[in-house]
């Protein structure tokens, strides 16, 4: 089936043979246009026949799907009028990885950081019944996910708000799966055919139709649960307040159509509980889940990357924790989830004792950090910066407070690239620096990632981040990283500052800066909070005019810092800020998303010569 007739069929009206049919046109389509464009594909297998299941069902124009990270959301794009656009996905100006309303009202939510479907899903089915309107609310969460404690919060809520909501649990198996044993399994068979279903429906409506009727099935209905509760292992969901349903095949098309239909129709808030396999269709998806969960482009007959990643920091950061942990036995790694995305593998293997994987829980991770920090142990809390976010608090109460001695590795610092808006880590340079005792230090290269991390074990006895991009280095490989402030390059006309790999773009723009007859003067800062002005207050005076470049928001930015530096030292310069700005910053590859913000060497060297014409 072609992508025009993917968005011109009208799922309500299919047969169930028919979207068998569909479903494995989608799973095809989907493993030919990831291989090419790379993206999330894993997950997106496993939620075919769910998502055409929902499509068959329920209105997404005006019902609210809310995802839950929305990795598994690119067979709902097809399904609503982008099927033509998928080769765009991720690309700057395309189509978002992620689900996003601004590209169709069928998109109800942003999603990207995770255990938050459930809270945004309750939320609406309550505005939907404060404001008299009728619509289907949905939250589609993944068993993950169900290791962050915001997920319990809003499943809390929602069983106990007696809305018309459903929530679909997608188990892959890889997290909370529960051999409930043969009885169980055949009993909940049972109990979801499609025959009892139907039956039971009506029997429902016609004892409602009389108050005795009503009465008389409040008490079998009573009784019916008490005798299943006795085979049964008690469902966590049902204590909360919600109507069980599951486990069902995640892979039955027909099937799903049909439960959900009845979990449609049924009063208060249902949980569906489905399996599904993560890759589904794809044999080397569904060998390796993980290695196919995000990927690059890649050949589909062997499944290998059609470009080899090569070094990377992660990688290395992960290779010097493991030399400190063999140095040092209080030295021990903590992770959300993300075990191979922080390059933490090897540590894992080697240190088995001393490597905590904690589940999608970012603000436990950094209060655990603190405790084990309290008696004696040297944590190091490796992270993306976009989810240290969610342990906020818990920096500043729990480890800040205290002064304790805990290391984070600030990993995807700056733009990260396609994941767009909710994974770029442009706000921790602010958030980080507005933490009282809170050191923060970029390392430019691999060398300087390494002997920052060995400082920030060995010689601090305070909170410390080390923040370092996705990726590789750059051309500056220079190991300068134990003064906070290094002058690079001396000059006369002004005075370029930055830190971490846009450094290199900074020293660009300063060799055609030179090529056009103007002296840049450059700084490199390698600690920047606190930052140790001087050298920059120094340079500025004999410039009288600065540039600082940095992959973060504008707001609490080091330039903006400096300025006021400047301004406190009473030097007047004339002052240019290249930064990310005061908006989201959307997807696109990371070259791309930094010459957009004026941050490559030749736009760098643009804005310095408009500041010194200007003046």
């Amino acid at each position: 089936m072609s992508e025009t007739g993917i968005e011109q069929m009208n799922l309500h009206d299919i047969t169930d043979e028919q979207a068998v049919r569909l479903c494995a046109d989608l799973r095809k389509q989907l493993v030919e246009q990831v291989s090419r464009t790379g993206g999330h594909l894993a997950s997106n297998l496993g939620a075919v026949e769910l998502t055409v299941a929902l499509h068959r069902v329920f209105d997404l124009e005006r019902d609210r799907l809310v995802f839950d990270v929305g990795h598994q959301c690119y067979v709902h794009k097809m399904l609503t009028g982008r099927a033509g656009q998928m080769e765009t996905v991720r690309q700057y100006g395309g189509l978002a990885g992620f689900p996003k309303p601004g590209e169709s009202n069928a998109d109800a939510f942003v999603a990207g950081h995770a255990s938050n479907s459930v809270s945004v899903a309750v939320g609406m089915a309550y505005a939907r019944t404060m404001l008299g309107q009728d619509y289907h609310v949905i939250a589609l969460i993944g068993d993950g996910a169900l290791t962050g404690g915001l997920a319990y919060e809003g499943l809390s809520n929602a069983g106990q708000s007696k809305e018309n909501l459903l929530v679909i649990l997608n188990d892959n198996g890889m997290s909370i799966t529960q051999n409930v044993g043969g009885v169980a399994e055949y009993l909940a068979r049972k109990r979801l055919r499609p025959q009892y279903l139907a039956i039971k429906k009506r029997y429902r409506k016609f004892m409602h139709l009389t108050a005795v009727g009503r009465k008389f099935y409040s008490v079998t209905h009573k009784l019916k649960k008490m005798v299943r509760e006795g085979i049964l292992p008690c469902s966590m969901f049902e204590d909360m307040g919600f109507s069980y349903m599951g486990p069902v095949n995640g892979h039955d098309v027909k099937g799903l159509t049909e439960i959900l239909q009845y979990a449609k129709e049924k009063d208060g808030p249902v949980l569906l509980h489905i399996r599904t396999v993560k890759g589904k269709g794809y044999t080397h998806a569904e060998e390796r889940p993980n290695k196919f969960h995000g990927v690059a482009p890649f050949d589909i007959t062997s499944g290998q990357p059609l470009k080899c990643g090569g070094e990377n920091f992660s990688a290395v950061f992960g290779r010097a924790l493991c030399d400190l942990a063999a140095e040092d036995s209080r030295v021990c790694a903590i992770t959300a989830a993300m075990q191979s995305g922080t390059g933490l593998d090897g540590f894992a293997e080697q240190f088995t004792e001393r490597f905590f994987d904690v589940g999608i829980a970012e603000g436990h991770a950094v209060a655990m950090a603190a405790g084990m920090a309290k008696q004696g142990a040297i944590p190091v809390f490796a992270v993306y910066s976009t989810f240290l976010q969610r342990g906020y608090d818990m920096l500043m109460h729990d480890v800040a407070i205290q002064g304790l001695h805990t290391v984070f590795a600030v990993d995807r610092a700056g733009l990260v690239g396609e994941d767009g808006e909710t994974h770029h880590g442009v706000l921790d340079v602010a958030y980080l620096d507005s933490i009282p005792g809170m050191t923060v230090l970029a390392p430019a290269n691999y060398a300087e990632l390494e002997r920052m991390l060995r400082r920030a074990v060995n010689e601090f006895d305070g909170p410390v981040a080390i923040r370092f991009p996705r990726g590789g280095e750059g051309s500056y490989r220079s190991d300068s990283g134990a003064e906070p402030t290094m002058v690079l390059r001396r000059g006369t006309d002004i005075t370029l500052v930055s830190y971490g790999v846009l450094i290199n773009r900074v020293l660009e723009a300063a060799d055609r800066l030179e090529q056009q007859g103007i002296s840049a003067e450059v700084v490199k800062l390698n600690t920047i909070t606190p930052i140790n002005t001087q050298a920059v207050v120094e340079s500025v005076s004999r410039t009288g005019a600065m540039l600082v470049a940095e992959d973060c928001v504008a707001a609490g930015s080091v330039g903006q810092r400096l300025g006021a530096a400047l301004a406190k030292a009473g030097v007047q310069a004339k002052i240019v800020l290249r930064n990310s700005g005061a908006e989201f910053v959307t997807h696109g590859s990371t070259p791309l998303l930094e010459q957009a913000l004026g941050l490559d060497g030749q736009s760098l060297c643009n804005a310095a010569r408009e500041v010194l014409a200007n003046g």
